[in-house]
C-alpha cells in the first residue's frame, strides 16, 4: 500500500452550490399510478414531497462514463443481445490502477484486493434535490406540478403513420442543490516528488463537471434534453483532526481553485 501499514481516512472535501437547467430534464421515474391523459415517460420524484430530484447515481454514472471515454477506457465489445442480435457494447472500466476507478470506485464483486491496495471510493455523490420550487409551482404554463410535458412524434420510416409520445420534463431553470463529498486517504498523499493522487482527484472531478456541461444529463440528450450548468458556491474541508476534536466548522480549501471555472459564473 505504497509504504503504509493501514488506510486511514486524511479529509473529507466537501463541494456545494447548484446544477441549473438551460433545458428540461428527463430522468425517468415509475408510471405506476398515473391517470389517463398524464405523460408516457415520467420523471423520477420524491416520494414524500413529490417534488422532481436529480438522482446522485445519474450524475456520477455521466461523469464516469464521458471520463472513462475521455481517458480511452471503454473497452469496446461485440455481444448478442437477449433477442439474438448482435451489438457493441462498452462495458465499465474495473482496473483498479486507472484514477476514474479509485474515484469513481469498482463494482462490489471486483474490490477484493483492488481496494486493500489502492483504497474504497473516493466520490459521493448526493442526490439534488429540487431548489425552486416556489418559481416552478407558481408558473403558469407548467403541466404537471412543477414540470411540463412534452410531445414527440416518431414517424414510421414505411407508413409514414406518427406516433405521438409523450415526456414529462422539469423545465428550464429548475434548480437544483449540488452536494459532492470526496474522500481523501494517507495513501494519497504518500508520493512527495509527484503531483499526490488527491490532486489528480479533484482535477478529474472538475474535468468530469465541464464534460456534463458540454455534454447532457438524464435521457434524450441528442434531442435537446439535460444541458445544465454547475455553479459552485463552496469548496471546503474538514480534517479527520477536526471531527476528533468537534470542531465541525468546515475549513476553506485549496482545492478551490481547481473549480474557478463554475465559481465565476451565475449570479451566486
Amino acid at each position: 500500500m505504497s509504504g503504509c501499514d493501514n488506510l486511514q481516512l486524511r479529509k473529507k472535501v466537501f463541494i456545494e452550490g447548484e446544477i441549473e437547467l438551460l433545458t428540461g430534464l428527463h430522468i425517468g421515474g415509475s408510471s405506476l399510478g398515473l391517470s389517463i391523459g398524464g405523460a408516457d415517460k415520467v420523471v423520477v420524484r420524491n416520494p414524500i414531497t413529490n417534488l422532481p430530484y436529480i438522482p446522485g447515481s445519474s450524475l456520477k454514472g455521466k461523469m464516469r462514463s464521458l471520463l472513462e471515454r475521455a481517458y480511452g477506457l471503454v473497452e469496446i465489445r461485440l455481444k448478442k443481445s437477449k433477442d439474438g442480435k448482435d451489438e457493441w457494447s462498452g462495458p465499465l472500466c474495473t482496473n483498479p490502477e486507472e484514477d476514474v476507478v479509485q474515484l469513481f470506485g469498482s463494482p462490489g464483486d471486483t474490490q477484493g484486493a483492488a481496494a486493500s491496495t489502492y483504497g474504497p471510493t473516493r466520490l459521493t455523490v448526493r442526490d439534488a434535490d429540487l431548489g425552486n420550487e416556489g418559481k416552478l409551482a407558481a408558473a403558469e404554463n407548467t403541466d404537471m406540478y412543477c414540470t411540463e410535458i412534452k410531445t414527440e412524434v416518431s414517424i414510421d420510416r414505411l407508413t409514414a403513420v406518427a406516433n405521438p409520445r409523450n415526456f414529462e420534463r422539469v423545465p428550464a431553470g429548475a434548480k437544483f442543490q449540488l452536494s459532492l463529498v470526496v474522500d481523501l486517504y494517507n495513501i494519497d498523499f504518500s508520493n512527495e516528488a509527484e503531483d499526490s493522487r488527491a490532486d489528480r482527484f479533484i482535477q478529474l472531478l472538475s474535468e468530469g463537471l465541464s464534460m456534463v456541461q458540454d455534454d447532457y444529463l438524464g435521457g434524450q440528450g441528442t434531442r435537446g434534453y439535460g444541458q445544465v450548468r454547475f455553479n459552485i458556491n463552496s469548496v471546503t474541508e474538514r480534517t479527520v483532526e477536526a471531527y476528533r476534536t468537534r470542531k465541525m466548522e468546515k475549513q476553506k480549501s485549496d482545492y478551490q481553485s481547481v473549480f474557478e471555472p463554475f465559481l465565476a459564473q451565475g449570479d451566486l
